[in-house]
């Protein structure tokens, strides 16, 4: 059960880092300025955010 548990858990922070990289992307340039986003930098921000490092 544990194994499983953590192939479901693995999996839903494979999919929040896939939305939060496509929704990064989807910014317009003038917005991800204003928040200093840089968009090389998009990948980085959302493993952070989902996995912590």
């Amino acid at each position: 059960m544990a194994l499983i548990n953590s192939i479901r858990s693995a999996a839903a922070k494979r999919a929040a880092y896939n939305r939060t990289v496509a929704e990064l992307s989807k910014l317009p340039l003038d917005t991800a300025l204003d928040l200093d986003i840089y968009r090389g930098d998009v990948h980085t921000i959302a493993r952070r955010a989902v996995y912590g490092y």
